[in-house]
């Protein structure tokens, strides 16, 4: 399979009306929600393969009281990664951090969970359904009590007659998350989840990888 140009793949968000464009912009209207249903206590927040960061970064630049949020956001990607720090820099929000580090190792979140808000955008639809539900499994070990998961998931034409979420789903109410909302336009082939921790957290586990990227 041939690898994707995450670069190129990102410039679809230069189109309002594209696919992508309409998911940023519901992600970012539930962290938005996030963020009034916490008003008066300092948060934290991390976002697994973030990208060039916009979806949590333009959120945050508009938020008059951004400075009680900190954010760890992992990228491997030079460039992208480049694109977040200068983004975040420029509009002075000094407690987000840009990490250079594999989304897909559970030491690459140190120092920066557990979190109030974890984000696993763009992760679950280029997984093995093997590393996808370690994906959802690992989320517990970054959430904070009561932490809120936001989560995508594409349906693409040769996804078939199943649903791909429906997996997604079920593996959060199975790990002690109940859902917070689910948005899944017909005219679209994309999905936005969100989901609230109701278990215990778990600690952050030894070092491993648990997922790889297919493309």
């Amino acid at each position: 399979m041939p690898s994707t140009d995450w670069h190129a793949w990102h410039a679809a968000y230069d189109d309002p009306g594209s696919d992508l464009s309409r998911r940023r912009r519901s992600v970012q209207a539930r962290i938005g929600a996030w963020l009034d249903e916490h008003p008066d206590r300092d948060l934290c927040a991390v976002s697994a393969c973030s990208g060039d960061g916009r979806d949590l970064l333009e959120v945050l630049a508009a938020c008059p009281d951004a400075g009680r949020v900190s954010a760890l956001l992992l990228e491997l990607d030079e460039v992208l990664a480049r694109s977040a720090a200068d983004f975040a820099a420029e509009r002075g929000l000094d407690r987000v951090d840009v990490r250079r580090a594999d989304a897909g190792r559970t030491g690459s979140y140190r120092g920066g969970v557990p979190a109030d808000l974890v984000m696993i955008c763009g992760v679950l639809g280029n997984l093995a359904d093997e590393d996808a539900r370690a994906t959802v499994a690992v989320t517990r070990e970054l959430a904070a009590p009561g932490a809120l998961v936001l989560w995508t998931r594409g349906r693409s034409a040769d996804s078939g007659p199943e649903e791909p979420t429906d997996r997604i789903r079920s593996w959060f109410a199975q790990d002690g998350f109940e859902e917070v909302a689910f948005d899944a336009p017909a005219d679209t082939g994309y999905r936005v989840g969100a989901h609230r921790l109701v278990a215990e957290p778990r600690p952050l586990g030894e070092d491993r990888a648990f997922f790889t990227f297919r493309r």
